[in-house]
């Protein structure tokens, strides 16, 4: 059998923890920021955890992250 490849996009995106959680970075905080209030920017700050719904799909495009 061949080597299955990795998304290089998904593998950009995505970090799985130690744990078996997955983080990623919040969406919405590129550009369009003038209209988005001060307090909503900074709650985009930082990283959160793929939902678990999303895992599956998350880890597919990443067959040797863990």
């Amino acid at each position: 059998m061949p080597k299955v490849k990795t998304k290089k996009s998904a593998a950009k995106r995505f970090k799985v923890r130690s744990s078996g959680g997955i983080k990623r970075s919040q969406a919405y905080k590129r550009h369009i920021l003038t209209k988005k209030s001060q307090k909503r920017i900074r709650q985009l700050r930082g990283t959160t955890n793929v939902h678990p719904s999303d895992r599956r799909q998350v880890m597919a495009m990443m067959p040797y992250a863990g």
